[in-house]
């Protein structure tokens, strides 16, 4: 099974694009941030043509979050994330997929910090992790997929120090993203790519993309069921170089059906 989370930053805009890689990486769960759609302008006949089913929460201009599955439609648990009802950011969806619940997440970016967005990205980072520690405590098999908007650590981001004020790369954000880590869950691509940048962001600013000078910011967290299960992870960096292209690249892991964990060196030879 196949499991990738991908910030489109406009599906509509994109959509081409989209169903592009759909087509050639034929992941089976996908999912989607920076909808920037409201729910009736979300392309749902599109992507039921090209395979697959989808749950939504869109957003008109900003936010939105979708889960896409290739076979078994998603079943939604969950349209916002719990801790704050006042809160009507589209920025989370949770949804049962194929005997696995899927968390699609928009961590709020937190620029400019300090001041009120940076706040806001902390409690919602506080929110998650209360309720990821639930989930770790029902013992389901959970993967908690989207855009983090941070970079973990300084092998997470190009050698700049442009980025220093930036919400991104604060040591509170990473902190944050640390401890829910911490909680029991498992970092796939980091995992499995322990001394490899795997840059998922390139911003369209400053020529970054031709000089790959990126971020880690798409991030797929495994509950322990999974972790063992996890067998590859990677990022299609070339869907980042098409024309029209979002400024993030999908990120994406593979999980056997099994709950023996194979190494990465067995997947290269079994290709």
């Amino acid at each position: 099974m196949k499991i990738a989370t991908f910030n489109i930053n406009n599906i509509n805009r994109r959509l081409p694009n989209l169903l592009h890689w759909l087509k050639t990486a034929r992941p089976d769960i996908v999912c989607l941030q920076e909808l920037k759609a409201a729910d009736a302008a979300f392309p749902a006949a599109a992507l039921t043509k090209a395979g697959y089913a989808a749950v939504w929460r869109g957003q008109q201009t900003w936010n939105g979050v979708a889960i896409l599955s290739r076979g078994a439609a998603p079943i939604v648990t969950r349209t916002a994330l719990p801790g704050e009802r006042d809160d009507t950011q589209s920025r989370y969806i949770e949804a049962a997929v194929d005997g696995i619940l899927v968390g699609c997440l928009y961590l709020p970016n937190g620029n400019p910090q300090p001041g009120p967005k940076f706040d806001y990205k902390l409690k919602w980072f506080k929110r998650l992790a209360t309720h990821a520690k639930r989930l770790l405590r029902e013992g389901v098999p959970v993967v908690l997929a989207g855009d983090y908007n941070v970079a973990p650590t300084e092998l997470d981001i190009y050698a700049t120090k442009s980025w220093s004020n930036d919400a991104l790369v604060q040591p509170a954000s990473r902190a944050a993203y640390a401890n829910l880590v911490k909680q029991g869950w498992t970092d796939a691509i980091r995992t499995l790519h322990p001394d490899e940048p795997m840059f998922t962001f390139w911003h369209y600013m400053r020529n970054r993309w031709p000089r790959d000078a990126g971020l880690r910011l798409d991030h797929l967290l495994l509950s322990p069921a999974l972790a063992a299960r996890l067998v590859d992870a990677g990022v299609d960096r070339a869907v980042r170089g098409r024309p029209d292209a979002s400024d993030h690249a999908p990120a994406w892991v593979e999980l056997s059906d099994g709950r023996r964990p194979r190494t990465k060196k067995a997947v290269k030879k079994r290709r």
